[in-house]
């Protein structure tokens, strides 16, 4: 991990201590396992988590070190700048409601999903998923809508990116059986994932887009395969998901195109009226 930064402007110490963050996000370590997981020296990774420690993002606990909730201010930071969680809610919550499954908004990051939204229902169910949580986007319904929004040949390059979900490597469809399913994605605007990322879990996801009408997340609705067969999923489930996507895009590009001020200077003086989703003056 060390080591890769190329430009004159890189800061090897803040991309170590990221690494830390990013390896102690698999649970409490010491410091031995701590140094192995970041590719770090023993005093290198001292070094790291002492200065993690002092602010407040990582705590030590019989021998081991863990993040701490304030690390939840960073993640919820980018999701409150998005917009996301205040558009989302109350249509996952009335989503939720019509359909009495859990559902979640999700972004892509690398080869990975990253969830940033969600409502969920008390179900048991194979995997337990809050903000934050990670899956292989090849073995997701979200993950396979947010690659079908790939220009097709940056589909491989974004697949060759290590996950970081902490799963076994998912052994199944060849690129090219991928790449055919996420050209059926693109043209019907939905992708089911059937039991591929664990027994058990069925789902269907669809877009959710910007302002310019460009995919930034994708929304799903999850289920206990034992209980909900694929044609209850895509015959009941599916509108409802498809209408609530529709309504947070709309909710979203209005929140994106809100006017808003900046102001320079002692005085106060107006530097310019812009909105979020040009960024110009106007």
């Amino acid at each position: 991990m060390a080591g890769r930064g190329t430009g004159p402007d890189f800061v090897e110490a803040l991309a170590r201590g990221l690494d830390v963050l990013t390896a102690l996000g698999d649970g409490p370590m010491t410091l031995a396992e701590v140094a192995a997981a970041a590719d770090l020296a023993r005093p290198t990774a001292r070094r790291l988590l002492l200065t993690l420690e002092e602010i407040g993002y990582v705590g030590l606990r019989d021998g081991s070190y863990a993040l701490t909730p304030r690390v939840l201010r960073l993640g919820m930071a980018y999701v409150g700048a998005q917009g996301l969680w205040d558009v989302a809610r109350p249509h996952l919550e009335d989503l939720v409601a019509r359909t009495g499954e859990s559902s979640s908004m999700a972004q892509l990051d690398g080869s990975d999903i990253v969830y940033v939204a969600r409502v969920s229902v008390p179900k048991i169910i194979a995997l337990r998923v809050e903000i934050g949580t990670r899956f292989p986007a090849a073995q997701t319904s979200q993950g396979k809508v947010l690659l079908a929004a790939l220009p097709p040949e940056e589909v491989a390059p974004t697949l060759a990116v290590p996950t970081l979900a902490g799963l076994p490597p998912y052994i199944g469809r060849t690129l090219d059986q991928l790449l055919e399913e996420l050209a059926q994605v693109r043209a019907r605007g939905w992708a089911l994932a059937d039991e591929e990322l664990a027994p058990g879990v069925r789902s269907v996801a669809v877009p959710v887009r910007d302002g310019a009408g460009a995919v930034r997340a994708a929304m799903n609705v999850t289920v206990h395969a034992a209980e909900t067969s694929v044609d209850t999923l895509l015959d009941d489930h599916l509108p409802h998901l498809l209408r609530a996507a529709g309504e947070v895009s709309a909710d979203w590009a209005l929140w994106q195109s809100r006017p808003h001020a900046e102001a320079s200077g002692p005085g106060g003086t107006l530097a310019s009226w812009s909105t979020r989703t040009s960024g110009r003056p106007g």
